[in-house]
């Protein structure tokens, strides 16, 4: 593994047309917890596949883009190092028998991955019907912590409870968790829902991540990733930055600018507009995390 992104792959970013966008991560040091110095490495950030859906008028390849972005990242000439999906891996229905069909074959299609580890985490679609149980059956845990080359990442559920809230249980849970940390930890936290007030008209917010963000705000190096609202959106609250992650299935409107939320109708001139995947290069020596939006390739073939 090198320390940086190949340079084929790097111009390939820019000939789709991507967005390179740098987050400040970190203090003067980069440490992990057990002294040793922070290595750089990059992971592969996907979200909002919503397997399942159906809509011509929105994407007429529902069943195609998923496969291609596996494609795509498989691909790349410098593995990452993981792979993480933010939730809403399958289109949510009633029926339980089809819930589980549909997370049986996202998982058999994301088993093509080429990478040694991929992190899943649900999203209200996946979970907030049956508190996740059905996740639970196929993916485990909803919520949980692990550590990669001195960065602590944290997975936060703010979807299983169905009036997107963390919860108390799960408040305790991070307030423990964080408490392991020293005060100037490289931390990065995943989910679903943005953790502060987006738009909440919308649903784009967490009922009790204000409460989130207050116990992670003493730690001076904390950036969050996210997905939700299907397009790529930058925030700071304090020195906390937060990035959301575009869909692989379906684009939406930036917060507030229509009446009402609904998917962006496809474009045959423009085919996969905003439909995408992320890569995220930590770069420990600048303390750094940049950030690579790469497109659904449209020339991509199943």
């Amino acid at each position: 593994m090198t320390t940086s992104v190949d340079r084929r792959d790097f111009l390939k970013l820019c000939g789709m047309g991507g967005v390179v966008f740098l987050s400040g991560l970190g203090g003067q040091s980069s440490i992990a917890a057990d002294g040793t110095p922070a290595k750089d490495f990059f992971f592969v950030q996907l979200s909002d596949t919503h397997w399942g859906f159906e809509g011509d008028k929105i994407n007429p390849d529902a069943k195609g883009t998923l496969i291609k972005a596996v494609k795509e990242v498989n691909s790349l000439k410098q593995k990452p190092d993981f792979i993480v999906f933010t939730g809403d891996l399958t289109q949510t229905t009633d029926d339980k028998t089809v819930r589980q069909a549909r997370m049986k074959e996202f998982k058999q299609i994301v088993a093509e991955l080429d990478t040694k580890k991929v992190f899943f985490m649900p999203g209200e679609h996946d979970a907030s019907l049956d508190n996740g149980e059905t996740y639970k059956d196929f993916f485990g845990r909803t919520h949980y912590t692990f550590d990669h080359k001195g960065v602590h990442f944290i997975t936060i559920d703010n979807v299983s409870d169905p009036t997107g809230s963390i919860g108390e249980a799960q408040l305790q849970w991070l307030k423990d968790d964080l408490s392991k940390q020293s005060a100037d930890a490289n931390i990065v936290v995943l989910t679903h829902r943005p953790l502060f007030d987006l738009y909440p008209q919308w649903d784009w917010a967490t009922r009790d991540g204000a409460r989130a963000i207050d116990l992670l705000m003493p730690f001076q190096n904390v950036t969050v990733f996210y997905g939700h609202i299907h397009q790529e959106h930058h925030q700071m609250t304090g020195h906390i930055a937060h990035h959301s992650a575009r869909s692989l299935m379906l684009p939406l409107p930036a917060p507030g600018s229509v009446p009402k939320r609904q998917p962006i109708p496809w474009s045959d001139s423009e085919p996969y507009k905003g439909l995408g995947f992320r890569n995220v290069l930590s770069l420990s020596k600048s303390d750094k995390f940049q950030l690579n939006e790469y497109p659904i390739n449209k020339d991509a073939r199943i």
